[in-house]
């Protein structure tokens, strides 16, 4: 199971480095398979791959950039033909005799290179439209890693909230004896009974929060609200790989919006050239076709070509006489640019602000893992036993306990609560700079910066 979800990350990790989507059918078999794998017990990656497939949020962007790529035969191709027929109720008599009808067929052809520029403007829409696709993507694998890290930070204080209220409760048995044989005072009964009464009280809590959060990450997967989902198998905490210059710079290079905004500067670009050959002539050609009846003449005096239809060829072009026109469009295209790349120095601004907050935040909840797990916690469960030893003995007083085993109960909350959230730094993290960032490619450069992080890794 282990391997086949760094498998399954490897792959979703290295589709968001392409920055493609496909989103080809899934089959009945491939979506069942990922069920099970969620009922019985799925990694964070099983979560990702579920809610690629199936999330309508991914399936609403990837339809609206196929309507976009569409749209670009409907721009670039040649206007539809125009046919024209006349009936005339009272013929207009001519020379050849009475025209009762007539028909033109004419077709506009635009100046040359004006729809491959119009096409041009187009595909930018599409690129963007593309880049909408990966955005949407990166974020909702990155609210499904959160919501994972979320439900594994409820399951997981439930557990230490039952394991501390059985240890509790036998400890107040304990008191409660010793209160009746004059061994223990009633205030070290009240306690434990109130200390009790809150484990209880937080269990109900977290029992809520769970099912709460099951039904938000079901939501991100498109299941029904109250369908199973087993044991989390989440990462471990892992350090990172790459210093803050070199996230920087991926961050800079795959972040979607940043990307966007250049494509809006290109398109800005396109639209000017356009707006040039607006002012330019379009031109159009056509076929006329009239039918001729018999004059009402004598024999005698009607010409040879007497009732013979009329054949005429037609050629026109447009006359841009309105200048203003273009030079509001040239104008338009012009502010469009500018604000596209003040807007690309605001995105780029933000992305380097954010991957340093969310760097301290992340170091900085790495450490608290370290600190809890490697100091408070276990001088917190020496403490407690030592405590509860003498407690049992006789030699200590049960508010010494109560006291160690509140500090215990709390340094394991807040050892899940970091680890919780050191996940959730590293999804948000991750998905600015477009990869993995606790591995690092062998063949991939290492600065001097992050090789000591590196080794930490090995």
């Amino acid at each position: 199971m282990k391997s086949v979800g760094i498998v399954t990350m490897k792959w979703i990790l290295t589709w968001l480095v392409v920055g493609w989507v496909t989103c080809a059918p899934v089959s009945a078999a491939d979506l069942g398979e990922l069920e099970q794998r969620l009922v019985a017990g799925p990694a964070v990656a099983d979560l990702v791959a579920y809610a690629y497939q199936n999330n309508p949020t991914i399936l609403a962007a990837h339809q609206g950039w196929r309507a976009t790529v569409e749209k670009h035969r409907v721009t670039t191709g040649y206007p539809d033909p125009q046919l024209m027929v006349t009936w005339f109720p009272e013929p207009i008599e001519t020379r050849l005799g009475p025209q009762d009808w007539n028909a033109t067929i004419s077709q506009m052809i635009p100046f040359p290179g004006k729809l491959t520029t119009a096409g041009e403007v187009v595909a930018a829409d599409a690129r963007i439209a593309r880049l909408g696709v990966d955005k949407a993507v990166r974020e909702v694998v990155v609210e499904v890693r959160e919501s994972a890290q979320e439900l594994a930070y409820v399951r997981t204080a439930r557990q230490v909230a039952e394991h501390n209220r059985v240890v509790l409760d036998e400890v107040l048995a304990v008191a409660e004896s010793g209160y009746a044989e004059d061994a223990a005072t009633l205030a070290d009964v009240v306690k434990a009974q109130s200390q009790s009464a809150q484990l209880r009280y937080d269990q109900l809590m977290l029992e809520e929060l769970e099912q709460t959060e099951v039904v938000r990450l079901n939501a991100l997967l498109s299941r029904a609200p109250d369908a199973a989902i087993g044991p989390l198998g989440v990462p471990a905490t892992e350090p990172l790989v790459y210093d803050v210059n070199e996230i920087y710079a991926l961050a800079e290079a795959s972040r979607e919006e940043i990307r966007i905004a250049a494509e809006r500067e290109l398109k800005a670009e396109s639209k000017r050239s356009l707006a040039g050959y607006q002012n330019l002539p379009d031109f159009r050609v056509g076929l006329f076709y009239a039918g001729i009846g018999n004059p009402d003449v004598p024999a005698a005096m009607r010409p040879n070509d007497a009732g013979q239809d009329a054949i005429g060829i037609q050629g026109g072009v447009s006359v841009p006489l309105w200048f203003g026109r273009n030079r509001g469009r040239t104008a338009e295209a012009e502010a469009e640019r500018a604000q596209a790349r003040a807007l690309k120095v605001v995105v780029v601004n933000d992305t380097r602000a954010q991957v340093r907050s969310l760097q301290f935040r992340l170091h900085n909840a790495e450490r608290l893992v370290t600190l809890y797990r490697d100091e408070l916690l276990p001088q917190a469960t020496r403490s407690m036993s030592v405590a509860e030893t003498w407690f049992r003995e006789g030699e200590g007083s049960f508010s010494d306990f109560a006291e160690t085993q509140a500090s215990y109960y709390n340094f394991q909350l807040a050892l899940a609560r970091a680890r919780a959230d050191h996940g959730k730094y590293l999804a948000r993290l991750e998905r600015l700079a477009g990869r993995s960032l606790t591995r690092r490619d062998a063949t991939e450069p290492v600065s001097q910066t992050a090789a000591p992080a590196e080794e930490k890794a090995r």
